[in-house]
């Protein structure tokens, strides 16, 4: 039996989706491949779905600023079709048959949505929850949350009011959108949440924060979403607020306040409870989402290990191979499950800044860089498809014997 190529990269962020990059890959080759583009949670984890056989499932939602933008997410109907749709792909994904969705929390409360700049004080995860819900209500019995370049610091609060809790001050008001407007916080009526009987929930990410404090959703993403030194002490207090009242609320565990003081327990020190701007502590108390380390729960979804059991080679790859690529990446986590299987890996970037021994250490045989062929990086942006061909042509010529 010839034994294949598997081509399993993310995307190069500004250049090329993960399925362009693993096609770029593939055609410079001239070997035998299987593509497999991957993503870890974030920007383009729908889209990896797709690729894998999943069904693109796409309606209109509520945007970071509550503007409404079509968005998607993928879906894989049991095996005897029960819950299909129509959408694009077969939907004849790689699981389990356990009807499933995966719901990318970028795709409809992400950064890039954002019209007109950062809103770190009143942008919404609402449209999330508004995903969700739809594929709840369309029969899903494992939903997958893939948590990565959120817009918002609201708790999640806006998942859970579009599931159907109500957040309401203390003349019993419903509470505007965004992190800010939690402080006002006084009660959390669950009475006419969705019914998720029967749903398994998954968040795929791998932060780890707590949702308060010094390493928490606030004060380490709040500044990457535009958040002031102001802004930031404004949210850290909605979100306490939040937490707090959780607690008392239909048996939540989230904080608990004495002499005015929050202190995050239960979900809100939880690891990954500050994921997305604390859309995981969201997650874990009003779905009690089970957290899972991003890039090898989808592997594993993706069908990566049935894939790989006959590979020589594993390529993986995103457009720049970094110190943040050791921390849970995408190409960390293929070089890992590779390496399991026995199959040796190597990589291709737009650039690189690990040494080799660092790249050995995760288990990547070597990288090839875009840099390596035009060091000018405007030019690699702009012409990443037909430069990776011809890096690909170089690393099969090393690694491969060019045939």
């Amino acid at each position: 039996m010839v034994q294949h190529v598997l081509v399993a990269p993310d995307k190069f962020k500004g250049s090329l989706t993960a399925a362009e990059v693993a096609a770029r890959v593939s055609a410079g080759l001239g070997v035998p491949s299987v593509e497999l583009p991957v993503a870890d949670g974030g920007d383009g984890t729908v889209d990896a779905a797709v690729a894998a056989g999943f069904s693109r499932i796409t309606i209109e939602v509520t945007g970071p600023t509550g503007e409404r933008i079509p968005a998607s997410y993928a879906w894989q109907a049991t095996n005897d079709g029960a819950g299909d749709e129509a959408g694009e792909g077969t939907g004849e994904g790689p699981g389990d048959g356990v009807a499933t969705a995966v719901v990318e929390l970028a795709e409809a409360s992400g950064l890039r949505r954002l019209p007109g700049g950062h809103e770190p004080l009143t942008a919404t995860s609402y449209g999330t929850g508004e995903l969700v819900a739809d594929a709840v209500r369309r029969g899903a019995r494992r939903v997958v949350l893939g948590l990565g370049g959120s817009a918002c610091t609201d708790g999640g609060a806006g998942l859970a009011q579009a599931l159907g809790a109500r957040l309401l001050d203390g003349d019993g008001q419903d509470l505007p959108y965004g992190g800010a407007a939690l402080k006002s916080l006084a009660r959390i009526d669950m009475s006419g949440f969705i019914d998720i009987s029967g749903v398994e929930f998954v968040v795929a990410s791998d932060v780890d924060n707590p949702l308060l404090g010094p390493h928490g959703a606030a004060a380490v993403y709040g500044p990457q979403k535009g958040a002031t030194p102001d802004d930031v002490r404004t949210l850290e207090a909605g979100l306490s607020r939040l937490a707090a009242v959780a607690t008392a609320t239909h048996g939540l565990m989230g904080a608990v306040e004495h002499d005015d003081t929050p202190r995050a327990m239960g979900v809100a020190g939880a690891p990954g409870a500050g994921a997305a701007g604390g859309v995981g502590f969201a997650a874990l108390a009003f779905l009690h989402a089970e957290l899972q380390p991003g890039i090898g729960y989808l592997l594993g979804l993706l069908g990566f290990g049935a894939l790989v059991a006959d590979a020589r080679l594993v390529i993986t790859g995103e457009g720049s191979l970094d110190e943040q690529s050791l921390r849970g990446k995408a190409p960390i986590g293929v070089a890992q499950a590779a390496a399991e299987a026995g199959v040796p890996v190597v990589a291709v970037c737009g650039r690189r800044t690990l040494s080799d021994a660092e790249l050995k250490e995760a288990g990547i045989e070597a990288a090839y860089a875009l840099t390596d062929l035009e060091p000018d990086l405007d030019r690699c942006m702009a012409e990443a498809g037909p430069l990776l061909e011809r890096l690909a042509a170089r690393l099969a010529a090393a690694h491969l014997g060019g045939a």
